[in-house]
């Protein structure tokens, strides 16, 4: 068994609303094998991992991946158990998975969860799943795979991946409130919330913290002089940039003292409890870094508490205790040691509740002053101190303590805490205890410092104690209960359509006064206005626009082959719209069927915000079902039918049952909502309908409007914006027409048998007569699909002029033309057809062929080329 590849989607996709992995795996001589056709294999195999003995599989119980073993499963299912037991293994926490047979009878695709921040650029999963299929050959093979050494390395990159605890918090509060959450890169840094609502999060800070809070909490000099000025109580201290200074202010101090860097974090290099000069001096050594300065502080007695401040109120609040062990009167310091990090909640850094603990030269030094070093045994029942600054950072603990807050302490605190100007922060004190008002006498209490960024795991699990929601706290300060998050997103799919639908429903919602960012197959537009030129129907430019702080509402063409390359953009939106499904990319991305394409383009429906709204063509059966799947019902939409018809069969049923629906109703286009209608706008003044003649910008107009009306534009808005829809400014390249000395030139993006035949028939129903079509189509389309659309030409146009796009997409110089050709004639072995090398070439020939009058349809793969070239032939727009 061989893995071929690996392929990611990061977003909400046709297997999971989360994000997964898909690696094609390559049986090779295990094609058609089953576990049964392997003695010994399941036996190895759960030798090396125990765990699959747990596994459910599709029994729904433990034991159920052995009974399937058992019975006989083929090996793509067991390489799919195996990953997800390795992923268990390092504490990636993934539970879905599925196996599907993809290509030839040896082909299988694993499908396999993956965590939602997990940064893209990580390994780990391909690494995971390598391993998975280096496990099965092995037990194959006939001995027992030791994975243990093999997995070490990748635990150690999921482990540096991860999000932090405090950022991780955070996440689960956002989306646990509904807000949008998405990680930037592999950075502790969120985008949070939509368009003109988002908002990015840093760990506890948040992008309303103040540049000037976060220097004034760095500089423990100026925020020990502001809160000093504030009349808050601080221990007596100055600064010393010399080790004679540092004296100096130990003997105008007096002992003992705290001897800090100026701009520390995490509790580095701070000395505390410090009384001689030797202790003082070396001190100054460790703590002045670069800096050359330290702070000389007198030390305050009592306990330390970490008070967590969230928007003027006190959020949480913990009891301290400094990394310590305690003595059993057999183990020594270090053993000790080595049992309080085998905690699993303990970790390097920050990426788990505890940090482990060190024996480094703080912690030594700490040692022999107690009488002990890493050998030593001490008595059962002593308490040994590894350090004395009590921050969790040094592996310290915490005790919640936030119900017995006196309101002094916290009133002392919120006051800090806007001294300083901070929206969150962590202020460190020292109390005899919390639960009374600090003391009045010099000394006795004190704020030691305020942390800007502050970390929540002592708050989030505390050792002892409840835990505390304070990352929902973070969360709701940055989104007030009943504030949006989100804006109004409108996702549009389908086979043909998307493009002018996208663009029609964007001119309503900025007729209708909200700045629309829209992406589409043209590029990412923001206000009417170009801001990234590609095709940009995929899940990057939707993340592109809804990224956009200026953006008041979305409207996202959604591809196919973005939802199957990498998932959706974007995660429930307001308005899903599928405009019509026929034959199109068959044979691309294992996609065989028109219900293959069904089940991707259903996605966009399926991924619509409860009670949001559903717009269907009731006039394509394959889109008009997609009301009936059980993940669309599950949403509860709001259908709406259009149709050119109101006779559309599941639209009449619909209206009976009071639903609505956008029609043509006696030249109008009519808003039917039961038994009630609504006129919009006369079919002929809808801008490049060509007076109705163009039945499928018909059918894009109400699509659109249902789109519009579903987010409460008003119909008279609606109205005036189909009304100025005029193609060749907001439309361009699909459906417009230039004249050419005499003759009309029809442009359009047609590339399948659908367009193409709904051009052929925009063209006799206008001019009244075929014409003549310069064409090139697609090359990464299937043979067969090539062909079809060919008929098509053929049917419509009984002269064609072929040429081929400098894109060829894989195929050979003259392989499309040959194609196209032979489908022309297979039709219709009276066409005239014309080899062209070019589009300049293709579209004077058409020109020439065509007589007086005559219309000419251009099909074209890129628009710049076919703009050019128009205007060097004088061509002249044509509504």
């Amino acid at each position: 068994m061989r893995l071929d590849h690996v392929r990611r989607l990061s977003g909400p996709n046709v297997y999971l609303s989360r994000p997964v992995a898909i690696a094609r795996l390559d049986l090779q001589g295990l094609t058609g094998h089953e576990t049964t056709d392997h003695p010994g294999f399941a036996d190895r195999l759960v030798a090396a991992l125990p765990g699959l003995t747990s596994h459910h599989c599709s029994a729904g119980r433990p034991g159920g991946l052995l009974d399937a073993m058992a019975r006989g499963t083929y090996f793509g299912h067991v390489t799919e158990h195996v990953t997800l037991e390795l992923s268990g293994l390092i504490g990636r926490e993934v539970y879905f998975g599925r196996t599907v047979l993809a290509g030839g009878p040896g082909d299988y695709e694993v499908i396999l969860e993956c965590p939602r921040d997990e940064p893209s650029g990580s390994t780990v999963v391909e690494r995971l799943i390598a391993l998975a299929v280096r496990a099965v050959n092995g037990a194959l093979a006939g001995w027992v795979p030791d994975l243990a050494a093999d997995l070490a390395p990748v635990a150690a990159e999921y482990e540096a991946g991860r999000l932090g605890v405090s950022t991780a918090a955070l996440a689960r509060a956002a989306r646990r409130r509904g807000v949008p959450v998405r990680r930037v890169g592999d950075l502790n840094l969120l985008r949070l919330g939509y368009g003109r609502h988002r908002r990015t999060v840093w760990a506890a800070m948040t992008d309303a913290t103040s540049a000037i809070g976060m220097e004034a909490a760095a500089d423990k000099r100026l925020a020990h002089r502001l809160l000093a000025d504030a009349g808050l109580p601080v221990p007596a201290g100055r600064t010393a940039g010399s080790p004679a200074e540092a004296l100096a202010a130990l003997r105008a101090i007096g002992g003992p003292v705290v001897v800090k860097p100026l701009s520390g974090h995490q509790g580095e290099g701070v000395h505390v409890g410090l009384t001689s000069p030797p202790e003082v001096v070396a001190a100054f050594g460790a703590a002045a870094g670069d800096e050359g300065e330290v702070l000389v502080e007198s030390y305050v007695p009592g306990k330390d508490y970490r008070v967590l401040v969230v928007g003027g109120r006190v959020a949480a609040a913990a009891e301290l205790t400094a990394a310590c062990v305690t003595g059993d009167g057999v183990s020594s310091v270090a053993a000790l040691v080595e049992r309080v990090n085998a905690d699993p909640a303990r970790g390097e850094g920050h990426d788990r509740p505890l940090t482990r603990l060190a024996l480094g030269p703080a912690e030594l030094g700490l040692l022999a002053r107690q009488g002990h070093g890493p050998v030593t045994v001490p008595a059962d029942g002593e308490t040994v101190w590894l350090r004395r600054n009590a921050n969790l950072s040094t592996g310290g603990t915490s005790r919640d303590v936030t119900d017995a807050v006196h309101p002094d302490v916290a009133g002392m605190c919120v006051r800090a805490a806007a001294t300083v100007g901070m929206d969150v922060c962590g202020i460190d004190l020292r109390l005899p205890g919390v639960g009374s008002p600090p003391p009045a006498e010099p000394g006795a209490a004190g704020i030691l410092e305020v942390n800007a960024a502050p970390g929540l795991r002592m708050h989030l699990a505390p050792c002892e104690g409840p835990g505390r929601d304070v990352a929902g706290d973070i969360i709701d300060l940055m989104y007030p209960e009943g504030s949006p998050s989100r804006v109004p997103v409108v996702s549009v799919t389908g086979t043909n359509g998307k493009t002018t639908t996208v663009r029609m429903i964007a001119h309503m919602l900025e007729l209708g006064g909200l700045r629309t960012g829209m992406t589409s197959t043209e590029g990412v537009y923001v206000g009417g206005r170009l801001v990234h030129l590609s095709d940009a129907s995929g899940p990057r430019s939707a993340e592109m626009v809804l990224g956009d702080r200026s953006v008041e509402a979305a409207v996202l063409e959604t591809a196919r082959g973005g939802i199957v390359r990498r998932g959706l953009g974007y995660d429930r939106a307001d308005v899903a719209v599928i405009t019509n499904v026929t034959r199109d990319h068959l044979g691309m991305d294992d996609t065989e069927s028109v219900e293959d394409l069904v089940d991707i383009k259903a996605l966009v429906a399926e991924e619509i915000r409860r009670g949001g709204h559903l717009v269907l063509n009731a006039e394509d059966a394959a889109t008009a079902g997609m009301a009936g799947r059980r993940a669309v019902r599950d949403r509860g939409p709001a259908v709406r039918y259009f149709a050119l018809s109101p006779d559309a069969p599941p639209l009449a049923a619909h209206l009976r049952r009071g639903g609505t629906a956008h029609v043509v109703e006696d030249g109008w286009l009519t808003e039917a909502r039961g038994a009630a209608r609504t006129r919009l706008l006369p079919v002929a003044e809808v801008a490049g309908a060509f007076g109705g003649q163009a039945r499928h910008v018909v059918a894009n107009a109400l699509a659109a409007a249902a789109a519009a009306r579903a987010l409460g534009v008003e119909a008279d808005v609606v109205a005036e914006a189909l009304r100025t829809f005029e193609p060749h400014t907001r439309n361009p390249g699909r459906g417009c027409v230039y004249r050419v000395g005499s003759n009309p030139v029809l442009v359009d993006y047609a590339h399948n048998p659908a367009a193409v035949g709904a051009m052929g028939a925009f063209v006799e129903r206008h001019w009244g007569r075929s014409g003549v079509a310069a064409v090139t189509l697609p090359g990464d389309r299937s043979d067969e699909l090539v062909t079809e659309t060919a008929r098509a030409l053929a049917e419509a146009f009984g002269r064609v002029v072929v040429y081929e796009d400098e894109d060829l997409r894989g195929r050979r110089s003259g392989e499309m033309t040959r194609l196209i050709t032979e489908g022309l004639r297979e039709a219709r072995p009276d066409v005239v057809h014309h080899p062209a090398g070019d589009l300049k070439g293709a579209l004077t020939s058409a020109l020439d062929i065509a007589g007086p009058g005559e219309p000419v349809l251009l099909l074209y793969e890129k628009l710049e080329p076919v703009t050019e070239l128009l205007e060097t032939l004088g061509a002249e727009p044509e509504v």
